[in-house]
């Protein structure tokens, strides 16, 4: 029950509800007041135009005892000026039209209790009808306006009952908004809570897809709606997420696969050199012995410390890099290496990280040493607003099959060479990974005998 209480389709219902009933509350009660407003103001002004009327008769001669016979149907009172009525319709057993007894000029209100009103009474023939529907006088309520006669003479009081035909349909429509405002405004909560539960079956369905869904069976996806609204958009939205997560989680595998295997290898070599050494200590050379283990140990250094970058680049946010010229780099990475020519155009200059761009180039070029036969070229140029650094050598090359995954971790197209020549296969990864961390992109080239490997990155007056 409170789970119910707190869900999204009950406080919409419930909102919309309250909203209903206050907002049609208010308009229905200004309807009412201006209704009943224009009903007393149409009273008022009959009282207003009868006083009129029976100061003018006052005013051409006629006394008070003659308006028995001049005006009809109407309600009055005269009085002179210390309050001692001279004439009335109808006849009052006690009190006076004036409301309170009291001569006040202006409109005013006076209710009639019951018996006030004597229609026996030969003044009272000839009053206003509505004075005959209610003969008792039962709560009657007289809009009353007093003036007075032109010569000051006498104070008048007209008076007038609100239209009794309108104000019982306005009452019938006061009765009718009364109980149709609370019946209309939960008619709409109903309908939103419909309208809610509606929309929300694809958010349920989404819901429990992804209860479902483990992390060893990221493959699967929420169904989308084909409605085109905000929860289509969260479905799309969902399933991108799990697809990248699905592909982060099969490259995490595959990544912790391989790197295993790869630590797997020189521990291994390293074990059993020194397995053999303690077991037959008179028959190895010491010296050989701690010499091939250094080997698997800086192998091992190495393979941890690319391990670490990588991990590094996966999970690194966005980075502040300054201004790097890409000349210092090929400087710094070539200098004391033999065999190996550079050639730059102009001041290329890109923003980013220098240690991890001369690690890119640093790793190209181990690369093209590895397999070039008499030396590698490095070129450095800007071609529409990026720069582009190009490394190639007169190797065997790259198959054309082989140039998309190249770049992928521990690929080594000679699975048959040396592990010592040929390394773990993670340095055109690392490269491909700085390539994109600086918003550029690692490719290989067409070049007829060899391999050519371009970098393109952004440069900086492209980045400004």
């Amino acid at each position: 029950m409170r789970k119910g209480l707190r869900s999204t389709r009950f406080r919409v219902a419930l909102t919309s509800f309250l909203a209903s009933i206050i907002a049609l509350g208010i308009v229905s009660a200004w309807l009412v007041l201006d209704a009943q407003h224009r009903l007393e103001d149409g009273a008022a002004q009959l009282a207003r135009a009868r006083a009129t009327a029976i100061v003018q008769l006052l005013n051409t001669g006629a006394t008070p005892a003659d308006l028995g016979m001049l005006v009809r149907d109407s309600i009055y009172e005269v009085t002179t000026q210390s309050g001692e009525r001279l004439a009335s319709c109808p006849g009052l057993r006690s009190g006076a039209i004036a409301p309170g007894g009291q001569i006040e000029f202006g409109d005013n209100v006076r209710i009639l209790d019951p018996g006030d009103i004597d229609l026996s009474w030969q003044v009272s023939v000839g009053c206003a009808p509505v004075l005959g529907e209610n003969p008792e006088g039962n709560g009657l309520r007289l809009h009353v306006s007093a003036t007075a006669s032109g010569d000051s003479k006498y104070r008048v009081f007209g008076a007038a009952v609100v239209d009794e035909s309108g104000q019982a349909a306005l009452d019938s429509v006061r009765m009718t908004l009364l109980v149709g405002v609370p019946v209309v405004a939960l008619l709409i909560g109903v309908i939103a809570w419909l309208a809610v539960r509606r929309s929300l079956r694809p958010v349920e369905a989404i819901r429990s897809e992804v209860a479902e869904i483990g992390a060893h069976d990221l493959s699967r996806r929420v169904p989308a709606p084909d409605s085109g609204d905000e929860i289509a958009k969260l479905a799309e939205t969902m399933n991108t997420m799990l697809s990248r997560l699905d592909t982060a989680v099969t490259r995490q595998s595959r990544f912790t696969s391989d790197a295993s295997h790869e630590l797997r290898t020189p521990l291994a070599s390293l074990r059993t050199q020194l397995e053999v050494l303690l077991a037959h200590p008179d028959r190895l050379d010491w010296h050989d012995a701690c010499r091939n283990a250094l080997l698997d140990v800086t192998r091992l250094q190495d393979l941890v410390a690319d391990l670490v970058l990588l991990g590094k680049l996966d999970n690194s946010g966005p980075e502040r890099f300054s201004p790097v010229r890409l000349s210092e780099v090929v400087e710094s990475c070539l200098s004391g290496r033999q065999g190996v020519w550079a050639r730059v155009e102009g001041d290329p200059v890109v923003p980013g990280n220098r240690g991890r761009l001369e690690r890119l180039l640093r790793n190209l070029v181990d690369n093209a040493q590895r397999h070039t036969r008499t030396g590698v070229e490095v070129a450095v140029s800007t071609v529409d607003d990026f720069c582009v650094l190009t490394v190639t050598d007169d190797g065997p090359g790259i198959p054309a099959d082989d140039r998309e995954r190249v770049f992928d971790r521990f690929v080594r197209l000679d699975d048959g060479r040396a592990r010592d020549e040929g390394g773990a296969g993670l340095g055109l990864a690392i490269v491909a990974d700085i390539a994109h961390a600086h918003g550029g992109t690692a490719e290989v080239d067409r070049h007829d005998g060899g391999a050519r490997l371009i970098v393109r990155l952004p440069s900086a007056e492209r980045r400004s």
